[in-house]
């Protein structure tokens, strides 16, 4: 697989992860509890996949290096509010469960390629 297909696969998980989040959230009843979590988890769900494309078209390695560490920063500011939202609204919790896996792995991929940009 070359270098732009891997680039595309995650671009495109990260987009298709936002979406989700976002389709999640349209289900889920808003009330006085959940309305800020689901604003905030909307926010960071989609930033990540805006990053992740930023960091594509970055005009300079340290460019890139900032925008995936700002990937994996609202990769793990997800997972928070995945969580905060499976207490606010545990009747979606094993959908919740998948979207938490999900953001942990983009945490670790970022924190990878973060780390292989520093050598």
């Amino acid at each position: 697989m070359t270098q732009t297909s891997q680039k595309f696969d995650l671009e495109e998980r990260t987009i298709k992860f936002g979406e989700n989040v976002v389709l999640l959230c349209r289900r889920v009843k808003v009330d006085f509890v959940n309305r800020s979590i689901i604003d905030q988890l909307i926010r960071s769900a989609t930033s990540i996949g805006a990053n992740y494309t930023e960091a594509n078209g970055a005009s300079s390695k340290k460019d890139f290096r900032n925008k995936i560490y700002f990937c994996k920063k609202e990769s793990q500011e997800t997972r928070y509010w995945l969580r905060m939202l499976t207490i606010a609204s545990p009747a979606f919790k094993q959908e919740l469960l998948g979207l938490k896996q999900e953001a942990h792995e983009f945490v670790l991929i970022f924190q990878k390629i973060g780390a292989s940009l520093n050598r």
